[in-house]
């Protein structure tokens, strides 16, 4: 009984250590390619980006797709705010409008790279989904599925989304916060402690996750259609200044009506997103940084 006993304890304290030791030498030197590569990836995003909005670059065509015909004929391409940068060019000081027009052409300069680097983000899934990192695969999911669907469903696919000032001030959120939190996966994974990328890594997002998700909303609330249909039991008078919604299945076009009411859904969804989200890491914060209940300054967090 006591020989089960210390065999049971031994195991326990076996299982203990692999923990410790995190995943297997492969997937860990795996890992921090993965990291490493993605750094490199948003950085470049970055500093492309930095280069067009400074006006240190060449000037690119506006393009109006990348995407191959035989895709995007399934997709609908419904005008809204097309005339969005001309609206604000006249409410910001004269100084500022260069870079009003720039960030209008920051997806012809760098669209295409940004959602390169941000599909790869789907092995992020796989990692978790095969246990390789302790991330919740429904959260992890979710995350890249609503970024997959702003750069594929949303900027490849409506103009007015493409060239609009907002996409200059996501993909700079986008690519700030990635350069930083895949530089800190890489050096937790290596086991070497930053306390400056730590801070960083758990302090931008006060910034960034405001400035980020709501540029995404705005790109999706531009891509809606304009004026509201008419619901069949509800009045537009009312409901059309919150939101361009429309019936499904009461027009032929019932794929593009569809998606147009998910898209308002999606804007809805949106902002209780973020706060859930935003409240997260401020606690994660607390606990990491050292201000919450056992946590110390430096101490690694939960998940990867």
């Amino acid at each position: 009984m006591s020989q089960a006993k210390e065999k049971g304890q031994g195991a326990q304290r076996l299982d203990q250590k692999s923990a410790k030791r995190g995943p297997a030498p492969l997937v860990k030197y795996y890992l921090v390619a993965y990291n490493v590569l993605s750094t490199i990836g948003w950085g470049y995003v970055l500093v492309a980006t930095l280069v067009h909005l400074t006006g240190l670059g060449a000037s690119p065509d506006v393009q109006a797709t990348f995407l191959p015909a035989a895709f995007t004929r399934y997709l609908p391409i419904i005008p809204r705010l097309s005339s969005a940068r001309h609206r604000l060019e006249k409410s910001v000081p004269l100084a500022l409008v260069p870079l009003i027009r720039r960030a209008s052409t920051t997806y012809a300069a760098v669209g295409p790279q940004t959602s390169f680097v941000q599909s790869f983000a789907i092995l992020e899934v796989v990692h978790a989904l095969l246990g390789w990192v302790r991330s919740p695969v429904g959260t992890t999911a979710a995350q890249v599925a609503s970024r997959l669907y702003l750069v594929w469903g949303i900027t490849a696919q409506f103009d007015q989304a493409r060239t609009h000032p907002l996409y200059a001030s996501m993909v700079l959120s986008w690519s700030l916060t990635e350069v930083v939190r895949y530089s800190f996966y890489a050096c937790s994974l290596l086991e070497i402690e930053s306390k400056p990328l730590l801070w960083l890594r758990y302090t931008l997002f006060y910034v960034l996750y405001i400035t980020g998700a709501g540029s995404e909303a705005g790109l999706i609330y531009a891509s809606l259609p304009s004026p509201p249909p008419t619901i069949p039991f509800l009045s537009s008078d009312w409901y059309g200044w919150i939101l361009p919604l429309s019936w499904p299945f009461s027009t032929p076009r019932w794929l593009e009506t569809l998606h147009d009411d998910f898209r308002c859904f999606m804007f809805l969804l949106w902002w209780p997103s973020l706060y859930i989200l935003y409240t997260y890491m401020i606690r994660q914060r607390r606990k990491v940084l050292g201000t919450g209940r056992g946590r110390t300054l430096g101490q690694k967090p939960k998940t990867l």
